[in-house]
C-alpha cells in the first residue's frame, strides 16, 4: 500500500513448490531475479549441471509467472556461472559481486555485460548473523541514516542503495514498524526513486550502452 513495486530473487524449485507465490508476485507488477534452481553453492557443481539449473530455473519462472526473468543472482557462484548466465541469453544483468555500490560493465567472452552488485549491508539477514540489528528500530535507523548520506553526496555523484528483505526476517510483527517508517519516509521524498531492478538496469543501459 505504498506504492512500492519490489524485485523479487526467486529460486527455481522453491517456486515449483509454491506457484501461489510465483502468481502473487506477477500480479504485484514486479520483476524477478532468478536465484538459482536450488538454494546450494554452485562451485562443486559440474558445468553442464549447472548450465541444466540455469535453464530450469528460467522455464521454472515464466511458466509460473509469465514473467520473463531479467536479472540472476545465484549468490554462491561457481566460477563458470557469469559466462553460462551470459550464454543463455534473455538477462539484462547479474548481481553476482559486491564489489561495487554502483552498476558497471565487465566483458564475458567478448560481450559486454551489465552487472548491478548486491549488498549485505542493508539487508535484514543482519537480524540472523549476531550483528547487533534486532528491532525494527535499529533497523530503520540504520537505512534512514543511509539514505541522508547517499542524498547528500548524490548532489554531485548517482548514489544508489539496495535494501534487501525476507519475509522471515523482516516481516515479523516486532520489525515491521521499522520498514513502514522507512517506506514512508523513501516514497516522500521526491529526490529518490525508488525502483525495480530491472528499471535501474534499463536506466544503466539507456545512458551508458549496452
Amino acid at each position: 500500500d505504498k506504492g512500492v513495486i519490489p524485485t523479487f530473487y526467486i529460486v527455481g524449485r522453491a517456486l515449483e513448490l509454491n506457484p501461489a507465490a510465483g502468481k502473487a508476485i506477477a500480479a504485484l507488477g514486479s520483476d524477478i531475479v532468478c536465484h538459482g534452481w536450488r538454494w546450494i553453492d554452485y562451485a562443486p557443481l559440474s558445468e553442464e549441471e549447472e548450465r541444466e539449473h540455469i535453464a530450469m530455473t528460467v522455464d521454472a519462472v515464466r511458466k509460473i509467472t509469465g514473467i520473463d526473468p531479467l536479472g540472476w543472482y545465484t549468490g554462491r557462484p561457481s566460477l563458470n556461472t557469469r559466462r553460462l548466465v551470459v550464454e543463455h541469453g534473455g538477462f539484462l544483468f547479474d548481481c553476482d559481486d559486491y564489489n561495487d555500490d554502483l552498476p558497471y560493465f565487465v566483458d564475458v567472452g567478448g560481450k559486454r555485460h551489465l552487472v548491478v552488485p548486491h549488498s549485505f549491508d542493508n539487508n535484514d539477514s543482519r537480524f540472523s548473523r549476531g550483528s547487533g540489528l534486532e528491532t525494527g528500530s535499529q533497523f530503520f535507523d540504520y537505512v534512514s541514516d543511509g539514505v541522508d548520506w547517499l542524498l547528500k553526496e548524490g548532489r554531485t555523484t548517482p548514489r544508489m542503495m539496495t535494501v534487501s528483505l525476507h519475509c522471515r526476517l523482516a516481516a515479523r510483527p516486532g520489525r515491521m514498524i521499522g520498514l513502514e517508517r522507512f517506506l514512508d519516509k523513501i516514497t516522500a521524498n521526491p529526490d529518490i526513486w525508488v525502483c525495480r531492478r530491472s528499471d535501474l538496469a534499463r536506466h544503466w543501459l539507456d545512458r551508458f550502452g549496452g
